[in-house]
């Protein structure tokens, strides 16, 4: 009798376990030595972070047991964030000047792609959980990101622009730099336009490719392979087109752009960032401060001439070397100028001119031209989900949301350079090896 009243009880206690085994099976524990769950608010410390099916299910105060079945990820001794966002990058490529120009006519779309998902992956275990691509030729950063979103790649989730738009001869010319009968070739990529009709035209072009953002030329660009100068290149009618016709199809609008001029152009048309913003006025910034428009400073950029130019003086054809040399000497001056006045600041390198990898040296410049390191923290994370329109996905850690988490060995409101090296990086959920 002692047997048969021993076997329900087993039975019993084997079926009252079994669903909470198979509850948590799926499930995540990390134990946060301590967390910056929402950059801009009181830091926790110890702190239990559970994740189920991609997504964070809930935080607690101190470290809590990890139920049967449940994964332990230790983080005891590490500082805890939300996964970084970069909001400028290109993935296809990692080089430059003449040897970028090479790469335009020798690289196929295929070859291309390998090189997006290779620094992709760099990113990622950089602690960039969400890029923002802003210029794909052919196609392969779309491809990538429906590839990761899809789960048969691992990579930062992605929100690419298409091809860069801007008038013929400007500085998203593909053609520029090449001999006269190859211009047909790099012509016929519709994404340079003339007058506002065809400007709309090339946003719809881009939409239909698509692309998740918008991105234009206001004016000239450092690498751009023309001496036109970094000044507007662009009319009203068709930066307004190309703006109103983005925001029509509930695009939001990137801007490239150097000149006050142009920059000027952007704001007035409604861009939703504006890119690079190296020359300003006082009316240009009295500007910017009224609008809700996001600057992207991508101070990394000369970083990337820097180590190319050490390796190679004769990297960049002369025309280009000029704007590079001035682009040194004046980066990160607009930035110092900006953040007194309370323009909103998002988090960008435009890897590919800088390398793919070390976006994370972009927080260190930003704290050197003006910005506190929890600022700089709060533009890599919340202000940049907001500019790409993702404030409910990404940007804090917090109940629902992704699970984007990183960690870094110490506290990088003390020495933000600690970003530079991330110890540990989960994406929706998964860690990155």
């Amino acid at each position: 009798m002692k047997f048969v009243s021993f076997v329900p009880a087993v039975l019993a206690a084997a079926m009252f376990a079994a669903p909470a085994t198979a509850q948590t099976a799926g499930r995540t524990v990390i134990h946060a030595g301590q967390l910056m769950a929402e950059p801009g608010k009181p830091v926790r410390g110890a702190s239990t972070i559970i994740v189920e099916n991609g997504r964070i299910l809930s935080i607690a105060d101190g470290f809590q047991a990890a139920e049967p079945g449940a994964k332990l990820i230790d983080l005891k001794d590490k500082y805890v964030l939300p996964g970084l966002i970069d909001s400028h990058v290109h993935l296809t490529s990692d080089t430059g000047g003449l040897a970028g120009q090479l790469e335009d006519l020798t690289l196929s779309p295929a070859a291309q792609a390998f090189n997006a998902e290779i620094n992709g992956m760099k990113t990622l275990r950089a602690g960039f959980t969400t890029v923002r691509n802003l210029g794909d030729g052919d196609g392969a950063t779309l491809a990538l990101r429906d590839a990761v979103a899809a789960g048969k790649v691992q990579g930062p989730r992605i929100v690419d622009a298409g091809l860069s738009i801007s008038g013929t001869s400007g500085h998203m010319d593909g053609a520029l730099g090449f001999r006269d009968e190859l211009r047909p070739h790099f012509d016929g990529a519709g994404n340079t336009c003339n007058g506002a009709e065809d400007c709309r035209r090339a946003v719809r072009q881009q939409i239909g490719r698509g692309a998740d953002v918008i991105k234009f030329a206001s004016t000239g660009g450092v690498n751009s392979r023309i001496g036109a100068g970094l000044g507007k290149q662009m009319f009203d009618d068709e930066a307004q087109a190309i703006v109103d016709t983005a925001h029509m199809f509930g695009k939001k609008v990137a801007v490239h752009a150097h000149g006050a001029d142009g920059i000027r152009l952007a704001l007035s048309a409604g861009a939703d960032s504006i890119e690079h913003g190296t020359i300003l006025d006082e009316a240009t910034i009295a500007a910017w401060a009224k609008s809700k428009t996001y600057y992207v400073p991508t101070l990394s950029t000369v970083n990337g001439y820097k180590e190319r130019l050490a390796a190679n003086p004769d990297a960049y054809e002369p025309d280009v070397l000029a704007k590079i040399k001035w682009r040194i000497s004046i980066t990160g001056k607009s930035l110092e100028q900006l953040v007194p006045r309370g323009v909103r600041i998002a988090f960008g390198t435009d890897a590919g001119v800088s390398k793919h990898g070390r976006n994370g040296d972009e927080f260190e410049l930003m704290v050197q031209h003006g910005m506190t390191p929890l600022d700089a923290i709060k533009a890599a994370t919340v202000n940049a989900a907001d500019l790409l329109g993702l404030a409910n996905e990404i940007g804090t850690i917090a109940p629902g949301k992704s699970a984007d988490i990183i960690a870094v060995a110490s506290d990088p409101l003390a020495d933000v350079r600690v970003l530079k090296s991330v110890a540990f990086v989960m994406a929706q959920g998964k860690v990155v090896d």
